[in-house]
């Protein structure tokens, strides 16, 4: 395999380039290994004052190219990192740059709740457009309206397909119900129900606006008794909102509580509050790395791969296929 793909005959000839950022080399390599290429050999580096440094050791003139990193913890240096390549790919010529994000960072921070706050969403979008960015390509946004603040195409990938059918396969369906942690939820759960045919319940939470990551769980709405309830979100970070809302279900009569989350962010007190919880298991995909004091958890802790959903994409993309056709099945 070579860093580069070709397609076309010898006048109409497209060449594909896939670049890796530090963050989650190991989602690259596997990204890559569908595709049939290498990731492109890039020197990148930090100065001593914490500037970040990229050279790309091909030329990229002319090629698609295309630039994966997830945002992860620190995640302010990867972004940063991100968005130099993206600068050095439009300097040296790229034919077009399409921006893998498996996780899109400051993704929570979508609209305005108070006065005075920022849409850092919205400024992530824009720093990338300004970088050079043609395309985004992402995975389960926290909201879709974040596709808007991109001006330009944004291919938004669902790791539904991949949770569901696991869970599917794994608990007998005429006893599952599928659960949502909260109201903004609702809609993602009801797509779980259709894939599932699974009955729906609700746990109504109140999150004090005032503390960050504190909830008050309040009542589930829902018959959950008996039943094994797969509590479905977008991302895991401190654990705090999914494991109060799992003990809301067991208080409720829940037979087994199963949880699952496109990203495993699991910040600060989350590999304790995952390893003491009643929940049998967590199901997440690689979008992110496991950190290394849960990765020993594998009994409770189960990572699907996402690479597969990502490669298909990144193929239509540089095919002029249609990416929408991956989850037409949804």
């Amino acid at each position: 395999m070579t860093g580069t793909k070709t397609t076309g005959g010898t006048n109409g000839k497209k060449k594909m380039m896939f670049f890796s950022g530090r963050a989650h080399p190991e989602l690259a390599q596997e990204v890559a290994l569908q595709l049939g290429v290498d990731v492109v050999p890039t020197k990148a580096f930090d100065f001593a004052n914490g500037e970040i440094y990229v050279r790309y050791e091909e030329s990229a003139r002319g090629a698609d190219c295309f630039v994966i990193q997830s945002h992860t913890a620190p995640i302010n240096q990867w972004i940063m990192e991100q968005l130099i390549m993206i600068d050095a790919l439009k300097r040296a010529s790229a034919k077009s740059i399409t921006v893998i994000v498996p996780f899109y960072g400051y993704a929570r921070q979508d609209k305005k709740h108070r006065g005075r706050e920022p849409i850092s969403a919205r400024l992530v979008a824009d720093l990338m457009a300004t970088a050079g960015a043609d395309r985004i390509l992402t995975v389960d946004l926290h909201t879709d309206q974040i596709q808007g603040f991109f001006d330009g195409p944004v291919d938004h990938l669902f790791a539904l397909p991949l949770l569901a059918d696991y869970v599917g396969a794994k608990v007998d369906k005429g006893k599952l119900t599928v659960v949502s942690p909260d109201a903004g939820r609702v809609r993602v759960a009801d797509r779980w129900c259709d894939r599932l045919g699974a009955p729906l319940a609700i746990v109504h939470k109140r999150r004090d606006k005032d503390v960050a990551n504190q909830v008050t769980v309040h009542e589930v709405v829902g018959e959950v008794k008996g039943r094994v309830c797969v509590l479905v979100d977008d991302m895991i970070d401190t654990g705090g909102t999914i494991v109060a809302a799992a003990d809301a279900l067991f208080a409720h009569g829940a037979e087994d509580v199963i949880v699952t989350a496109t990203h495993g962010v699991l910040s600060g007190p989350a590999a304790d509050r995952l390893k003491n919880s009643r929940v049998s298991e967590f199901v997440f995909t690689n979008t992110l790395p496991t950190p290394g004091e849960l990765s020993a958890d594998l009994d409770k802790i189960k990572v699907l791969s996402i690479a597969p959903t990502i490669a298909s994409a990144v193929r239509e993309v540089f095919e002029d296929g249609s990416v929408t056709s991956l989850f037409d099945e949804q």
